[in-house]
């Protein structure tokens, strides 16, 4: 069975799989000169224009999976070597210009840029071209297309440029980690540094009679990710790797929603805080909004901070589909509760590097959150949640949400907030399409996961909030 959807992400996987390999075994300085011969064999080259090039490359990779630039803050990188592949971003006259005389292209262009063959033909001089798409805008016959990047198409808050030789670049100031360039990227030249030596090590010392628990903070979206073996069946697997115990996100989840209804109630007005992409969005778009973003730790911190408060000393890796979750891990405000954070993608190479088959352990029991802090994976989830935290605490006080799918919706329910023209009273944001489902550090982006989310939302034994977390 097929468990990536690309060939990117299994590359990207065979390099973090050798890297915890090579990690367990004490070997890993012998890595940084073995792996690339492995995931590159030779002598001919499978994936570039020689054997060599791909080494280097796969070396570049090697550094990323061992902690990428430690100088460097952003979580996500550009591999610098693998980015020669793309045209260069512009907008072109394609064979669909059918020679008018309008002419309303040349008309848009503010800088003179367009002009005509003899054949009334229309051509763009990209010495003069600002990029504006006036001219595309103004097209009847659509005949003016924009060439641009794959990256730069993911990236909605306009972080990623054309650097030096045509390679791409990602400004810090602009970038909220979201990992839409890393999963969008053909031949994975942007990628997101992995923290999966900090896993082993955490749990390699636990066993080494260091005398801590390690726990497994696992998201909601789990349900919709290995489908290749049962929910149960991965719960074990994280425990043959060494974690204590596995506890819900959604758990975490469960205490924000029961918090943000009362935050909400009292302020009127307030943004989620529960996506640290969303949240950087504002931070670094809408400063002015700063202060209407919910006081709550996210779901993932909060629930690490209430397990490391009832077992001091223990230590807590959180696993999910987020890239951003690994930036959010290194704020003062989350770095005391969460000691690392790994994806979907680097917890499958974890469990492959120790060689055994998920699909034929016995299955655990995964239940300690409700249905509403479940659904938190899904776009709408939160929204859902905090009503019903609303109406299950007698607080008299009428949700309207925003629900943002994407960080365009989100774009556009900020600037009405900015302006004082948003009808609603709650902004639920979520960066990626879908909810934390869409996240870049999924093994899969399949189109059923958000039925499963509801279903595995279903199964849970607590039906309330009130039930979930009065054991707390």
């Amino acid at each position: 069975m097929r468990i990536f959807d690309t060939d990117v992400q299994k590359l990207k996987y065979d390099i973090l799989r050798e890297v915890a390999r090579y990690a367990y075994e004490d070997r890993l300085l012998d890595g940084l000169t073995e792996i690339p011969k492995i995931i590159a064999p030779g002598p001919k080259p499978t994936m570039r224009c020689c054997i060599y090039k791909e080494r280097a490359i796969v070396s570049e990779r090697l550094k990323l999976a061992m902690g990428g630039d430690k100088d460097n803050p952003n979580t996500i990188e550009v591999i610098g070597i693998a980015c020669d592949e793309c045209p260069v971003s512009t907008y072109q006259v394609t064979d669909a210009c059918r020679g008018c005389l309008a002419h309303r292209c040349a008309a848009a262009c503010p800088r003179g840029a367009i002009s005509f063959d003899e054949h009334q033909k229309a051509h763009i001089d990209p010495d003069k071209c600002i990029e504006c798409g006036r001219c595309a805008e103004a097209c009847q016959y659509s005949a003016i297309s924009n060439h641009k990047r794959p990256c730069e198409k993911a990236c909605k808050v306009k972080a990623i440029t054309e650097g030096e030789n045509h390679v791409a670049h990602i400004d810090p100031d602009k970038c909220i980690e979201c990992g839409a360039c890393v999963y969008q990227c053909p031949f994975g030249a942007i990628s997101e540094k992995s923290y999966i030596l900090d896993a082993i090590r955490i749990l390699r010392e636990s066993e080494n009679g260091k005398n801590y628990k390690v726990y497994a903070v696992v998201a909601p979206s789990i349900s919709s990710q290995f489908r290749y073996a049962k929910l149960g069946q991965v719960i074990t697997a994280l425990k043959r790797l060494g974690f204590y115990n596995v506890v819900e996100a959604a758990l975490g989840a469960d205490m924000v929603a029961w918090s943000e209804a009362q935050e909400l109630a009292e302020k009127g007005f307030l943004t989620s805080s529960c996506c640290p992409a969303f949240v950087s969005y504002i931070h670094k778009q809408f400063p002015k909004l700063v202060d209407k973003i919910s006081h709550n730790l996210s779901p993932m911190a909060a629930i690490a901070k209430y397990l490391k408060e009832s077992e001091p000393g223990s230590k807590v890796i959180f696993i999910g589909p987020c890239t951003a979750k690994k930036g959010e891990a290194q704020k003062d405000s989350v770095k005391p509760w969460v000691d690392c954070v790994m994806t979907f993608q680097e917890l499958q190479a974890l469990i492959d590097s120790r060689d055994f088959e998920v699909s034929e352990l016995e299955e655990s029991h995964l239940d300690n959150a409700s249905y509403f802090g479940r659904v938190f994976a899904r776009s709408g989830g939160v929204s859902d949640a905090v009503q019903e935290a609303l109406k299950e605490q007698g607080i008299d006080f009428t949700v309207k949400p925003a629900v943002c799918d994407g960080i365009e919706q989100c774009r556009m329910a900020l600037l009405k907030a900015s302006r004082g023209a948003l009808p609603e009273n709650f902004i639920e944001g979520m960066a990626c399409i879908g909810g934390c489902i869409g996240g870049a550090g999924c093994l899969t982006h399949g189109a059923k996961d958000k039925s499963e989310v509801d279903k595995y939302g279903m199964e849970a034994f607590e039906k309330t909030i009130s039930d979930a977390i009065k054991v707390l």
